[in-house]
């Protein structure tokens, strides 16, 4: 390694070589990396879609749910299947395990979907397909003073046909509006009238309406094609098809028989802005297209179409990039700010020629970083910049060591070049040793379970990366620099500031740091006791409630989400006068809170956004206030509990909540599991009940609402009687009720369906029903009434199944955010869950929501957590060559809980996931400072020193460069820990547990490490006495232990020295 060292130091242009190399390319790489929100990567979601129009949830889940589940019991891969089966359609959702090939596990699923061969007659065709991850780039309304809805869908279509154009965007989807459908609607008097029935009149129009080809005629000149164009696209071209000829002649026509109209479907899809109603156009991207490309190009775009069409207004209602934008400058910001604090604070602490030198190992650290990050495919998002931010103060730890040890060589007298080489060959070990325990900790996020398992690996990916190439500059660019430049010129002398600064770091080893180790060193178990009692304090604000604890942070958004859903059946226009009332609230509350907190001067909600829909009893107000930096003091929780109150009970709902879409899932979710329906719904109910009655809970909801009203239709005797089936019937009803789908016509963009039914006027009551005729085999007709019996009853919603299993799921938000979690989950698991199941024994609970995401984090965390340390002591064994010294240190690592602890309660945040995850980056930075303190004190101790003096001159020497490198830590995240910006906050508890465990660690280990070794080498000593009854040892000069420190033969230290006399310590070596 010495001669390695020697030719970068002796041959200056090969360092240099690779300083510019890395830095042109790790330009060049970065401007290549793209902008996202957060780490992109390869969905493990599996989606099956089942579309049979007509059928009852019952249905889809017996016809086809519950098949396709039962084939996919034997598959291996899946972590879990979850499906609901609702009103003409079914959906199953697949999540692939961590380690599997998502697209190999595809296959094998529409393997097993092909293999049933019983699907009900009426079914579409399953789709099968991966979820593909898409960023939600920008979203716009398109709305206007008397526009009506066909106007804003022609022109929301024309915007996506323009936008399509456009290179790097493939994805627009529009919502707002109905599908459009031709409607067929016969009237029954005139079906008589004309001696028809409902089926012929259908099937002509099925033969009539098309457009087919017959051949060619293959003439001598030309050949030519025989084809029959009559297919109508629209309704009025509908109207002269012929249902019946009349013996005399004369034809019946459609239009005679039917009411014929283009109209948009019952199902309800609509939007309002501001009251008005609107088309949303949403502009999506792909992993591989860049968010803030798109976001410019659409914003572009729209600045013209408002000058060239003055009707109809495209209103931004959502733009990701400002956010996006937002959190990559707020995160470069603080960035910046840490890098020129660390070079401020590296400069008044060293020698600033010797300050630079060392500060230029961020850049190029960085540098190196990008050229592998942009061949990775990372991007520049929230996490991977966080990761940069942690690692600045990192980053120049090893060269502090390496530089002072330098320039410590070079005050002794020995040339530039060989002080260079011989100061770094001499913590060449111990400097390798510390960034490796450091990658070790950071790798341990790329085994993490759970939602973000698939987001950390990229911060990992950047600190290790960042720190490979940090000890390449070390080991390589910085000797050569140092030796080569003024930094240890004789003549360079300290400036004042410089001066001043090393005068107040020899006051505080000497006058603060000297005194208090002496006395920790005289009094060690008592010294010991009190950092133990610090430790037990800290835990006990956690278990005092003075420290909240919660598995997710609470990130702060900037919408507040009402969810409305009134009992099935519910008219559209009912469920809309709802939605109107909680719009009308919700600008109160604008109204309101903008005159209390801002004087009027400012709206505090930006707009509000109505949706009615998926059904004619659901639907969603969605209010969007001003950016969070722009609305301080005023907090999402604020608005929401505001908003909840001015709106006040609406009995008739059945769910009603309010808040915000969480990534992480709901603080609460339960899910109910069982086979005994009756139990199941009893089961929920009380856990309801239970959950209502938690203060610290709102909005508690459940996935098991009531269904429609439905009329059960039964045979009588007389239908038996007359050759009629079950099958026959309901099949005719369906037809004249429901719907036959005669054909699908392509118009366009749209596929548009052609129903036959009878009209709306025919269809409206039970009396309707009761009446309709029904047609017997070999002609013939009866009333429905006197061949079946008609049985109202209550239906459900839909049916949820987890695994195969029935499931309803009960799910509750918190009323405030000071609320602990983690203590209400506990809380429910405990003792609310267990009540219930004892009562219910046929019904069990699946974890779900935050709580999942927590058992699947936390299981993966067990396995990781054992092996990454073991990894690390194994490293640190072999650099001290010591398993006791070893041990020492990692008997320190606990005390970081202290500062981890004492820092959230000092900037008020609850602890978190994030939290945790930041002790796991602090331990390797623990191990580092340890490792510079103990490798040194080893060194002396092969220089022959005898125990106390070894400590007391590694105590003094090492108090600089431990201070140092914890104090730029600190300063890299310090502007990170008092930036106020809400796009921020999720990731400050991380820096939390590094930023202020580091600083309890330090002390802790400056203070409490020479006492450790002290009472380690006291068990040497009795260790020696006991073995060696017949000599008397001094525990002063134990500690060489050879017999522990297995050096080469030429290291070994002579053997301790044996006294007859052993007096007391040596503690005025502590000096």
């Amino acid at each position: 390694m010495r001669s390695f060292i020697a030719y970068f130091v002796k041959y200056p242009v090969a360092a240099n070589l690779i300083m510019f190399g890395l830095l042109v390319l790790g330009v060049l790489s970065v401007t290549q990396m793209k902008a996202t929100f957060f780490p992109e990567f390869e969905s493990r979601t599996i989606s099956m879609q089942f579309i049979y129009p007509g059928a009852s949830p019952e249905e889809v889940e017996e016809g086809i749910i519950n098949k396709v589940e039962e084939n996919l019991k034997g598959l291996t891969g899946l972590e879990r299947y979850t499906s609901v089966s609702s009103e003409n359609s079914g959906r199953l959702t697949i999540e692939v395990e961590k380690g599997y090939d998502t697209d190999i596990i595809l296959q094998e699923v529409k393997n097993e979907v092909d293999r049933i061969n019983s699907f009900p007659v009426g079914m579409e065709p399953p789709i099968v397909y991966k979820q593909e991850r898409l960023g939600r780039a920008i979203t716009f309304a398109l709305s206007g003073d008397g526009v009506s809805l066909a106007a804003l869908k022609r022109t929301a279509r024309q915007i996506e046909d323009d936008l399509l154009q456009v290179e790097g965007l493939s994805k627009v989807t529009l919502s707002g509006f109905p599908e459009e459908e031709i409607e067929i609607a016969f009237r029954e008097a005139d079906l008589q009238a004309y001696g028809l029935t409902f089926l012929e009149a259908s099937n002509a129009v099925r033969r009539n309406n098309v457009d087919i080809t017959g051949g060619t005629v293959k003439g001598e000149d030309e050949e030519l094609l025989l084809r029959a164009r009559n297919k109508e696209y629209f309704a009025d071209g509908l109207r002269n098809i012929v249902v019946k000829s009349t013996p005399n002649g004369g034809t019946v026509r459609l239009s005679q028989v039917a009411t014929i109209r283009d109209r948009w479907a019952d199902t309800p899809n609509r939007s309002y802005l501001d009251g008005s109603p609107s088309v949303n156009v949403q502009v999506q991207n792909t992993l591989d297209e860049d968010m803030l490309q798109i976001t410019d190009t659409v914003k572009a775009y729209l600045a013209v179409f408002n000058q060239e069409n003055p009707d109809i207004r495209a209103s931004i209602i959502s733009d990701e990039s400002i956010t996006l934008r937002q959190r990559i400058d707020t995160l470069i910001n603080n960035g910046w700010q840490g890098f020129l604090i660390v070079c401020i604070l590296l400069a008044v602490f060293l020698h600033w020629r010797l300050a630079f030198w060392v500060a230029l190992s961020i850049p190029i650290s960085f540098a190196g970083m990008f050229i592998v990050a942009a061949y990775l495919g990372i991007t520049l998002n929230v996490i991977s910049l966080f990761g940069m931010i942690l690692v600045i103060g990192i980053l120049v730890d090893d060269g502090i060591v390496i530089g002072e040890n330098i320039y410590s060589y070079h005050e002794r007298g020995i040339p530039r070049i060989e002080a260079a080489i011989e100061g770094t060959k001499n913590v060449i070990g111990a400097v390798f040793a510390a960034i490796t325990t450091t990658v070790i900790a950071f790798s341990s996020f790329f085994f993490l379970d759970g939602s973000l398992g698939d987001f950390f690996p990229e911060m990992a990916i950047v600190v290790i990366f960042s720190l490979i190439f940090s000890m390449v500059e070390g080991f390589i660019i910085l000797p050569t620099h140092v030796a080569h430049s003024k930094a240890l010129d004789k003549d360079a002398k300290p400036n004042i500031v410089q001066r001043k600064f090393d005068q107040l770091m020899d006051f505080m080893r000497d006058r603060m740091y000297g005194p208090v180790l002496r006395w920790v060193l005289r009094s060690k178990f008592l010294a010991l006791s009190m950092c133990l009692a610090v430790l037990f304090l800290s835990f006990g604000m956690i278990n005092g409630g003075f420290v909240k604890t919660t598995f997710f942070p609470i990130i702060e958004g900037d919408e507040v989400t009402i969810t409305l859903q009134l009992p099935a059946g519910t008219p559209e226009t009912k469920t809309k006068e709802i939605l109107e009332r909680i719009a009308d609230a919700s600008e109160r509350v604008n109204e309101r809170m903008s005159q209390e907190y801002y004087n009027g001067e400012l709206e505090l909600v930006e707009r509000v956004e109505m949706k009615l829909g998926p059904t004619t009893y659901e639907g969603t107000v969605t209010v969007a206030m001003i950016p969070g930096e722009d609305r301080d003091p005023v907090s999402q929780r604020q608005v929401t509990n505001a908003i909840r109150e001015e709106v006040g009970p609406i009995d008739e709902a059945e769910v009603l909540s309010f808040g915000a879409r969480s990534f992480f899932g709901k603080p609460v979710s339960v899910s109910l599991v069982g086979s005994n329906i009756d139990e199941l719904d009893a089961a929920t109910a009380e856990l309801k009940a239970e959950l209502n009655q938690f203060s610290e809970l709102a909005d508690v909801v459940d996935n098991n609402q009531e269904g429609l009203r439905e009329i059960n239709i039964s045979l009588k005797e007389k239908a038996r009687y007359l050759g009629l089936d079950l099958q026959d019937i309901v099949g005719q009803v369906r037809s004249a009720f429901f719907g036959a789908e005669a054909q699908r016509l392509q118009r366009g963009e749209d596929e548009v369906r052609v129903w036959l039914r009878y009209g709306e006027t025919s269809r409206r009551s039970i009396a309707d029903l009761q009446n309709m005729r029904i047609r017997i085999p070999g002609g013939g007709e009866y009333p429905l009434s006197e061949i079946v019996e008609l049985e109202p009853q209550r239906g459900v919603i839909a049916i949820n199944h987890v695994d195969g299993k029935r499931e309803v799921k009960v799910e509750a938000d918190i009323a405030d955010n000071s609320v602990s979690v983690t203590d209400v989950n506990a809380l429910i698991s405990s003792t609310t869950v267990p009540a219930i199941l004892d009562k219910y024994p046929g019904v069990s609970t699946v974890t779900d929501g935050q709580v999942r995401n927590q058992q699947k984090t936390s299981a993966s965390l067990a396995i990781v957590g054992p092996v990454v340390l073991a990894l690390m002591f194994f490293v640190i064994a072999l650099t001290f060559r010591s398993v006791m010294q070893s041990v020492v240190l990692f008997l320190l690592m606990p005390f970081g809980f202290i500062g981890v602890i004492g820092g959230h309660w000092l900037m008020d945040k609850p602890l978190s996931l994030f939290s945790f995850l930041g002790i796991i980056a602090l331990i390797g930075i623990i191990v580092n400072d340890g490792l510079v303190f103990v490798s040194k004190y080893n060194e002396n101790l092969r220089e022959k020193m005898p125990m106390m003096e070894a400590l007391a001159e590694a105590s003094k020497s090492r108090f600089r460069p431990i201070l140092l490198t914890s104090v730029t830590t600190f300063a890299g995240l310090a502007p990170l820990l008092l930036n106020k910006s809400r796009q921020a906050q999720f990731l400050i508890p991380m820096a939390i547990s590094v930023a202020f465990g580091l600083l309890a660690v330090t002390v802790i280990l400056l203070i409490l490490l020479p006492a450790l070794l002290v009472l380690l080498n006291r068990l040497r000593f009795y260790w020696a006495k006991g073995m060696h009854p017949d000599e008397v040892w001094s525990y002063t000069n134990v500690e060489p232990a050879y017999q522990q420190m297995d050096f080469a033969p030429e290291e070994l230290p002579d053997p301790p020295t044996k006294r007859r006399n052993s007096g007391a310590m040596d503690e005025d070596l502590i000096d």
